[in-house]
Order: C-alpha cells, then sequence, then structure tokens
C-alpha cells in the first residue's frame, strides 16, 4: 500500500497545488555504518523500483556526497539517496484539504458522537442520524467507536514523541530543500524551512493514551541528534509534540465494511506510515463507499475479520435446570447485557 499511498500523496499536491512547506519532494537518504550494507541497501533499493517509479532516482552516496547533500549536520555516513522521497506538515497538508473540501461540498462538524446497535449514528445531543454510508477512521479510538457493537476491535494505541530543534547555521535558508536523513542507529533527521529539523519519532507500545513528554526519551532524542549535529543542546528545543497512533497485533493496516453493518466502512491500524498510506486508505474507502470497484483490493489488504471479530454469544457456564419438563439453558448476551432463555423439549 506505501507506494500506491506515496504516489497519491504526489497526485494530491499537484493537484492542489501545495506549497513546498507542505509537502516537499526533497529526497531522502538512508545511511549505513559500511559499504557492504550500503551496497545491499542500494541492490534492494534498485529491484523494488521496477514496481515502485514513484521512488525517482537511486544514487549510492559517499559520507563526503551526504554532508554535501545535507551540510547542516557535522558527522555523515555513506548511504543511498532516493529522489522520490518527501516531506509533508501533516497539520498544513490536512488543513489544506478541509479547506479545498469546505469551498465544494464538506460541512464540518466537531462533536463526540458514537454508533447504536443498528448501526446509525447518535448524535452528541443523543439525537439519531441516519446515514447511507458511515466512514469511521478514529485512529486508536476505534474500539470506543465500535463499543456498542457486538465486535471485538483489534487496535491500539502507540504513543509517539518526536522534538523540534532550531539551528542557526549558514544554510538556515536551504533547509527547506535538504532532504530526509535516516542514519542507521540513530532517529529520523528531518529538515524543514529557516533551520528547523524535526527529530523523532518514537514507537512506544506500553504508554496506552499517556501524552505526557517524557524527559528520558527527550533526552534521547536529542542525544540522536547530537551524534549527527556538533554544538546542539537542550537550548536549541523549541517544541516537543507527543501523540498516539493506532496499530494492530500484526502491525497491519485494515480498511473495508465492517461484518454485517454493510453501511458501515472502517480503516486504521497505520502506525507510524499514515502521512504516506492515510490518503490512499481514504481514497480506497470513499471509492467502496460510493460502490467504485478496484481490481487490486484484496492485495492491499488482510480479511477485515482479522481485525473486527464478532462477538459470538457464549453459554452460561452454570448448571441447567429442569422445570414443568423442560430443561432450560440461559444464555448472557455480553452486548446487550441481557439473559435468553433457550428451551429444550
Amino acid at each position: 500500500m506505501a507506494r500506491y499511498g506515496a504516489k497519491t500523496l504526489f497526485d494530491i499536491a499537484q493537484e492542489t497545488n501545495m506549497s513546498s512547506d507542505i509537502y516537499n519532494q526533497s529526497g531522502t537518504i538512508v545511511t549505513r555504518d559500511n559499504i557492504e550494507d550500503v551496497n545491499e541497501l542500494y541492490d534492494l533499493a534498485v529491484s523494488r523500483h521496477a514496481e515502485a517509479k514513484t521512488m525517482g532516482q537511486v544514487i549510492k552516496l559517499t559520507d563526503d556526497e551526504v554532508k554535501q547533500c545535507i551540510p547542516i549536520i557535522s558527522h555523515a555516513l555513506p548511504g543511498v539517496f532516493v529522489s522520490g522521497g518527501a516531506k509533508i506538515d501533516g497539520d498544513k497538508y490536512v488543513n489544506k484539504l478541509i479547506n479545498i473540501a469546505k469551498k465544494v461540498n464538506l460541512n464540518v462538524v466537531s462533536q463526540r458522537v458514537s454508533i447504536n446497535i443498528d448501526g446509525n449514528i447518535i448524535d452528541g445531543n443523543g439525537n439519531v442520524q441516519h446515514y447511507d454510508k458511515i466512514i469511521v477512521t478514529t485512529g486508536a479510538w476505534m474500539k470506543e467507536t465500535l463499543s456498542n457493537l457486538p465486535f471485538e476491535v483489534d487496535v491500539r494505541p502507540q504513543k509517539g514523541q518526536l522534538i523540534e530543534l532550531s539551528l542557526n547555521t549558514d544554510y538556515n535558508q536551504e533547509t527547506q530543500d535538504m532532504p530526509v536523513l535516516m542514519p542507521e542507529g540513530e532517529r529520523d533527521f528531518i529538515p524543514f524551512s529557516n533551520g528547523r529539523v524535526i527529530i523523532g519519532a518514537t514507537h512506544e507500545n506500553d504508554k496506552g493514551f499517556d501524552l505526557e513528554p517524557s524527559h528520558e526519551i527527550i533526552d534521547d532524542l536529542l542525544n540522536s541528534a547530537k551524534n549527527v549535529v556538533d554544538n546542539i543542546s537542550e537550548e536549541n528545543i523549541i517544541k516537543v509534540k507527543i501523540g498516539t497512533r493506532a496499530y494492530t497485533s500484526d502491525f497491519a493496516p485494515y480498511f473495508g465494511s465492517v461484518p454485517d453493518y454493510d453501511n458501515i466502512l472502517v480503516g486504521g491500524g497505520l502506525g507510524s506510515s499514515g502521512l504516506t498510506t492515510g490518503p490512499i486508505m481514504g481514497k480506497i474507502l470513499s471509492e467502496i463507499a460510493l460502490g467504485i470497484n478496484r481490481d487490486n483490493l484484496e492485495e492491499l489488504r488482510k480479511p477485515i475479520n482479522n481485525y473486527i471479530k464478532k462477538i459470538i454469544s457464549k453459554i452460561y457456564e452454570g448448571p441447567a435446570v429442569l422445570i414443568c419438563g423442560h430443561l432450560h439453558f440461559f444464555i448472557r448476551n455480553p452486548i446487550i447485557n441481557n439473559y435468553l432463555i433457550f428451551c429444550l423439549r
């Protein structure tokens, strides 16, 4: 899905005339400690290029050439440059698309809602809203959104933290167009405009929905930056960002119609690939809602039942009772919290 996502991102950026401070195809450099690993990485990239033309040029670089591409770094390793790599300001990207859609036919309602057992929306005022199709993309909160429906949802939160640095260098006017650097053993190093650099982000699977900054993590991110750039300290940190991603037990995304609810479509589990794969997933979900068929749909996903599993009512594990010559079993429905009596003559 990633290669289709990259192409979709590029197409959207072109069609909407996004500025380079929102979407910038400045390329990506992935480095390795030794030349043997660089050669292996290069061969892998070339082999994938045949099916992913959006990768653009694939070029091996020496450590000096890496430093020439990103002159703000002090320490460089040899690596591979992929020209099709891009960096995105997620906030600006989303707001740009929302504002465009508002001018056409989008109505944004910011409200906490739920879905009832009948598959209809219950709005913040308790009113039932009926829609032909409902597309649910609530990320790590998918389980909560579908809590009134008889399903086990395989989605959990993943905490991500990153820091934004301000570097005062002679190249501040050029950092916007510098490639993303993915140095081996370190955090991603992402230059933006005016000497700003993003370091991160982390992938913390055991923190739930915690959004508090961790000093230990911030120190780790800063130390990673120090391994790339000399003479930086806490004073260079201008922002700490913390968020919650959604991931599944096998770290694969999911999308499609909810079992037994044809009017409800879901999509999620994108983890840290959300900026790349989110737009293509949104496009596919809109096509499904409109009845548009896509030939390669099944190669992009696993069965939705792997992640949205229907709960089967369990037989009450107490003793059966004999009443008036009839054998009664008490079966409890865990969703609506009541008891059904089945009578066997």
